[in-house]
């Protein structure tokens, strides 16, 4: 196996070389001069000094593209500066915030099922009320930034199986930056009572923090840098998290190095579901070709670890690169190359499959609408389900203003996993897992302090030629979500 890192690492350093020396024409955006406009709800103290406000983390060396793009409301937008081959999804920018605030509120929601999550086929209608409190925090220095979007509260449910219990969410980012070099902390945790994908699709329960402009924007994680849920019937409530160090260090005005490494874990509070590991070890490298376009090329090794099974993968992928932003306006990102999966314990006489991994990030944004779709192609830890699977996951969400109080939106997601280990000759073949939820919303805000949400979800789920666990089944659930935010003004803090 160590003949592969060794060829990825030498085929990422000899495009370093190839693009070394290659010339500095474009000036650093942050000695460029902006509008001195805030956001406006915050309440802005009275300076104590005529010392200009801290610069904004995340604007590193390198072209910008439209700096002079505007929000709806006319505040500025920082362009992005997520590395095309870092751990993050592209956005289209952030807006300047020129001070440091935290904003508590609370949320109240309530999820009408029309069946239990054990027996999602029986007809049995139950509740689910979800009572939390909300925090979001942005504290800004001259070179670095600490943002957090934390949600925690109980749950209570009608549903004898779920019963009562608690839910948190919390995405975390600290930003240090030097002149040539930016240092990114990222945390994302989540202790919920089922699987993530689809949890509060079309309601802001499936945000951290306070959401809505105030909530720090924070670029999510690739779905390879977190551990998979794509599956809805794992057993009972779960936690996960996944922390991350990653270095962007510029070698000139159009090129970086980017070296980022991962530890995550899945955990779940009953039994019958498979608790895993992951170490994820990346290097990539982006070459800006113009303003608005950027080639790159990612190497990933990637550690499977199952708790109580003597089973580990490790999984290496090469892929090239491709990234096209427009701030304000649209991003897209794309990813493709070949993947080799070793296991430690062979399977169906293999130690090692050769495959092709891929995925692409899309966002786009046109007058009050904003488009979302993501797709990934891989190995992935197994869900909870299995011990390793090949996996497709396709996640897409639309927003748009209706008049002048209400917005709609629209939500939904496929996954398709197939295991890694073959069954036994009593069920021939591999097992497949179908996931698929839809929904659809309309939120009304009250002021600018509260937001009312209605929404309906749709979940459904298949499994062919058997299952690995008992838990996978066929699976139908209709939902209906009502859920109610409130936060104070924002808490601007010297």
């Amino acid at each position: 196996m160590k003949r592969y890192p060794t060829f990825f690492a030498a085929l990422v350093l000899s495009a370093l070389a190839l693009t070394w020396s290659a010339p500095a024409f474009a000036q650093d955006p942050s000695s460029s001069q902006e509008p001195d406009q805030s956001e406006p709800s915050i309440v802005q103290p009275q300076p104590a000094s005529d010392q200009p406000p801290p610069k904004p983390a995340g604007r590193g060396p390198g072209w910008t593209d439209d700096s002079d793009a505007v929000t709806d409301s006319g505040m500025p937008i920082i362009p992005d500066a997520t590395p095309l081959t870092g751990v993050q999804i592209a956005t289209l920018g952030s807006q300047d915030q020129r001070h440091s605030y935290l904003v508590p509120g609370f949320q109240y929601g309530n999820f009408v099922r029309s069946s239990t999550l054990e027996a999602p086929q029986v007809g049995d209608w139950n509740s689910t009320s979800f009572l939390a409190g909300n925090l979001s925090m942005l504290q800004q220095w001259t070179h670095a930034q600490f943002a957090m979007n934390y949600t925690g509260g109980g749950v209570f449910s009608t549903d004898s199986v779920q019963g009562n219990s608690y839910y948190q969410q919390m995405e975390v980012q600290q930003i240090f930056e030097t002149r040539h070099a930016k240092f990114s902390l990222i945390d994302q945790f989540d202790y919920l009572p089922q699987s993530d994908f689809g949890f509060g699709a079309s309601s802001p329960l499936a945000i951290a923090g306070i959401g809505g402009p105030l909530g720090p924007s924070l670029p999510a994680l690739q779905s390879n840098y977190q551990p998979t849920q794509s599956i809805f019937t794992t057993i009972g409530s779960r936690y996960s998290n996944s922390a991350t160090a990653q270095v962007a260090y510029f070698l000139s005005p159009r090129s970086q190095v980017t070296v980022s490494g991962s530890y995550g874990l899945l955990r779940f509070l009953d039994s019958g579901n498979i608790e895993s590991n992951d170490t994820i070890l990346s290097l990539g490298y982006d070459y800006q070709v113009s303003r608005r376009d950027t080639l790159g090329i990612l190497y990933r090794y990637t550690d499977f670890r199952y708790l109580g099974n003597p089973q580990a993968i490790e999984d290496q992928v090469a892929q090239l690169a491709y990234g096209h932003k427009i701030t304000g306006r649209m991003s897209i990102q794309l990813f493709l190359g070949p993947e080799i999966t070793n296991f430690r314990i062979p399977v169906g006489g293999e130690s090692e499959r050769n495959s092709v991994s891929g995925g692409g990030n899309f966002t786009y944004a046109i007058s009050h609408t904003n488009l979302s779709l993501l797709y990934n192609h891989g190995v992935s830890g197994g869900s909870g389900a299995f011990t390793g699977a090949t996996t497709d996951t396709i996640t897409g969400s639309a927003n748009r203003r209706l008049n002048r109080v209400y917005t709609g939106n629209l939500s939904f997601g496929y996954a398709r996993n197939r295991s890694l280990q073959n069954l036994s000759v009593v069920t021939l073949g591999q097992p497949i897992v179908n996931s698929w939820f839809a929904g659809a919303g309309v939120d009304r805000p009250f002021g600018r302090e509260a937001t009312a949400s209605l929404a309906y979800t749709s979940f459904i789920e298949s499994s062919t030629q058997g299952c690995q666990v008992g838990s996978c089944t066929s699976y139908l659930q209709h939902q209906i979500s009502l859920s109610f935010q409130f936060h104070v003004r924002p808490v601007v803090m010297e």
